[in-house]
């Protein structure tokens, strides 16, 4: 039988086949780096549109809190107009109410009584006086007690003011009052007449 070499051509189908496995690894590495490469591509391009996204939702933010700065002030500003407003009102309210009161502090008044200093505080009223005698500051308690324009007066201290060259003894006093809540015009000279 006659001796056929194969071997050559073995050798032959065998550099051939390292030579498609070669092709087929590169093209298999070229093929997976493209494809990493688009994946990478892809994440960074919705990196990058996310980090633009951020960027604007920071500068409307930035927006916004600069105009909620802006409304905190105007409600504050608001806030200090309606007080200012309040105050006027209250003032206007309370300019014929300052007449009533005087007059009656003039009407309450019992004889042998006379003051020295009046002091408000608010709604309060201070009154210091001399009185004749301790009666008549008690009958001037009661006057001031049963006016339509003021409430609960308390005495503060009553002092006797003992001088030699007075035959008249008299006695310096303090007493505190309230001023009644704010009446309507028509109710104060309704209470003023009855």
């Amino acid at each position: 039988m006659p001796h056929i070499n194969l071997l050559p051509w073995r050798d032959e189908l065998r550099k051939r086949r390292e030579k498609e496995f070669m092709v087929t690894a590169v093209i298999a590495a070229l093929m997976m780096g493209a494809v990493v490469l688009g994946v990478h591509l892809h994440y960074e391009s919705r990196i990058a549109y996310q980090d633009q996204r951020n960027q604007f939702i920071e500068t409307e933010i930035t927006s916004l809190d600069k105009k909620i700065k802006e409304i905190e002030d105007l409600k504050k500003e608001r806030d200090r107009l309606i007080a200012r407003t309040n105050v006027i009102q209250n003032l206007q309210s309370g300019r014929p109410e300052i007449v009533h009161v005087f007059d009656e502090l003039v009407t309450t008044l019992p004889d042998g009584v006379y003051y020295t200093k009046v002091a408000q505080k608010g709604r309060g009223l201070n009154l210091q006086g001399v009185a004749q005698s301790n009666a008549r500051v008690s009958s001037l308690m009661r006057s001031l007690d049963t006016s339509t324009w003021f409430t609960n007066p308390s005495l503060v201290e009553i002092k006797s003011d003992n001088k030699k060259e007075q035959s008249v003894r008299l006695s310096a006093f303090s007493l505190n009052v309230k001023q009644a809540a704010k009446k309507k015009e028509g109710e104060a000279e309704a209470g003023a007449g009855g």
